[in-house]
């Protein structure tokens, strides 16, 4: 368990990550930023971790970027804000590749960074009260990290141009009309229905849901014959591998699979990936 900026909970195999600087509205500063990578790094390295659970506290997801923090920095802005961006950068990276699912809670307004990070969720459930905004140029800056490579891919071009090049709010009904989110809830029911989510994927076949992640990023870049010769390495694998032959046995056997029992960090790194 660790506490500070961003805390880490590890419970039944789901690591609560959660930003707690409700009084900053979980603005990305040098210190969250840090924080995050931190724990980032201790999901993706830990046996104990299936799934990863993103949510923030306070009436706010995040509200991007720390402004307070560029107006101070004058004529070092370029060096402060790439650091901070490569900062934040690698626990982007790490939550969208680990081989382990990610789930995001949007409690709350989520704009610029922070709306980075509420659609990196393989499944992102939203409060019915957020809400999503670019805002970047609206400061006259750009996006970071990975709007502009992950809104075209979940809502196509021409909205990702509206989006990021007007500023405009998004309210959650049109946020799950257009694939921006997975769906919406009841503010109320957002920690619940999360949590319940989070321990479906967190007792499941993890190699597997790890390698469905890698397939899915690849698809965008690869040759249809290049990604059906690694779905083809990637099921062969799976087939033979720990989970494999537990789902298939529990099926015959007319059982429900034992996922959590049958594997472990090694297992999930080298059994059900396709070769690199």
């Amino acid at each position: 368990m660790s506490s500070g900026p961003v805390s880490l909970t590890i419970d039944k195999g789901v690591a609560h990550l959660t930003l707690t600087r409700p009084d900053t509205r979980n603005a990305i500063s040098p210190e969250i930023a840090e924080a995050l990578r931190e724990a980032v790094n201790i999901c993706a390295a830990s046996d104990d971790v299936r799934c990863i659970l993103l949510t923030g506290s306070g009436r706010f997801f995040s509200v991007g970027g720390d402004i307070d923090l560029f107006a101070r920095a004058g004529a070092d802005a370029r060096t402060h804000v790439f650091d901070l961006a490569q900062c934040f950068h690698h626990a982007v990276h790490g939550l969208a590749t680990m081989p382990k699912p990610l789930v995001t809670a949007i409690n709350g307004p989520a704009a610029g960074a922070g709306m980075s990070l509420a659609i990196l969720g393989d499944i992102v459930l939203a409060a019915a009260s957020s809400h999503f905004t670019a805002a970047y140029t609206a400061v006259g800056l750009t996006p970071d990290g990975g709007l502009s490579w992950a809104l075209p891919r979940l809502v196509g071009l021409r909205r990702a141009q509206d989006l990021i090049l007007t500023n405009r709010r998004v309210d959650t009904q049109e946020a799950a009309t257009i694939g921006l989110v997975t769906r919406v809830v009841p503010d109320e029911a957002l920690a619940e229905e999360a949590q319940g989510l989070a321990m479906q994927l967190a007792t499941g076949p993890v190699g597997a849901l790890g390698t469905c992640r890698r397939l899915l990023a690849a698809s965008h870049t690869a040759t249809l014959p290049q990604h059906l010769e690694a779905e083809a390495h990637a099921i062969a694998a799976s087939c033979a591998g720990r989970e494999g032959r537990e789902g298939v046995a529990a099926f015959m056997e007319k059982r429900p699979p034992d996922f959590v029992g049958q594997r472990n960090l090694e297992s999930i790194s080298n059994d059900d990936g396709p070769p690199s």
